[in-house]
């Protein structure tokens, strides 16, 4: 039964992760990760006494203490990246905003002179005025 359960875990990880990937809606560098997951998942599925040999061989008086201990670490690695992310979003969308900004004042420039020179044209071709 735990390998069957094993099994169907790893199988819905990776037809997920498969499904956002075809449906565009994780990008593919997030998607190696989630893939690794399903693999082992699937890997510990097939092979339940693995868990308990590398329990063993790292010290770890459970299986299930192990698993939890990685889950922890992969989370924080999981939080700690989509941090790093975030930050780097944030760096460009102020970047693209102050680059926005400076084109806007640009443009209003731009216009502004545009305005002028079409107000010299029209008063200069103004009727009744002398021509030179």
């Amino acid at each position: 039964m735990t390998v069957i359960i094993g099994i169907l875990l790893a199988s819905v990880i990776i037809g997920v992760v498969m499904w956002l990937l075809i449906t565009r809606a994780l990008r593919e560098k997030y998607a190696v990760l989630w893939l690794a997951i399903g693999v082992l998942v699937l890997i510990l599925g097939l092979f339940p006494g693995l868990l308990a040999t590398v329990a063993r061989w790292l010290g770890v008086a459970l299986p299930s203490n192990l698993i939890f201990g990685l889950a922890i670490l992969l989370l924080l690695g999981v939080a700690l990246h989509l941090s790093w992310e975030l930050s780097r979003a944030e760096d460009e969308i102020r970047r693209v905003a102050e680059e926005s900004a400076l084109l806007r004042a640009d443009l209003e420039a731009v216009q502004q002179r545009l305005a002028v020179l079409e107000a010299d044209a029209s008063s200069d071709d103004a009727p009744g005025q002398p021509t030179t």
